[in-house]
């Protein structure tokens, strides 16, 4: 999600992992009942960064793997720019306390700061849409 100060940042949420280690990661979540993707996208944003956004475009999805005890779990993630519209950002209303830290991070240095390869791959398009966008 880009700054509405146009400073071409990015908000990004950190969690801390169970070996104390904080991974920078975008805010993301999953549909509730009927809602859409985009409506989704939007709540989880401001739930868990209090950032108030649109979206500006799609950049794509991600499908991934992990286990939970002895159990095999199938993720697709969905990927949007966005576009902050208004809020503060902040952790504070987290509903599920994942999130314990959140900054504004240059969109020329989300390659350093993101912890997931996949999520690097998506904040390559958002620095190729500024790219194009400052043209």
């Amino acid at each position: 999600m880009l700054a509405a100060d146009g400073s071409n940042t990015v908000a990004l949420i950190g969690r801390q992992t169970r070996s104390h280690r904080i991974d920078w990661c975008v805010p993301k979540g999953h549909p509730e009942g009927v809602e859409t993707l985009e409506a989704a996208a939007i709540r989880e944003v401001f739930e868990e960064t209090g950032i108030h956004a649109e979206i500006i475009l799609k950049l794509g999805s991600i499908d991934y793997e992990f286990t939970a005890g002895r159990k095999l779990i199938a993720k697709t993630v969905h990927h949007y720019l966005m576009k902050q519209t208004g809020g503060e950002l902040t952790v504070e209303n987290d509903p599920n306390h994942e999130a314990v830290e959140a900054r504004w991070i240059a969109v020329d240095d989300l390659n350093t700061f993101l912890s997931h390869e996949n999520e690097r791959r998506m904040a390559r398009a958002v620095l190729e849409w500024v790219e194009r966008s400052r043209a």
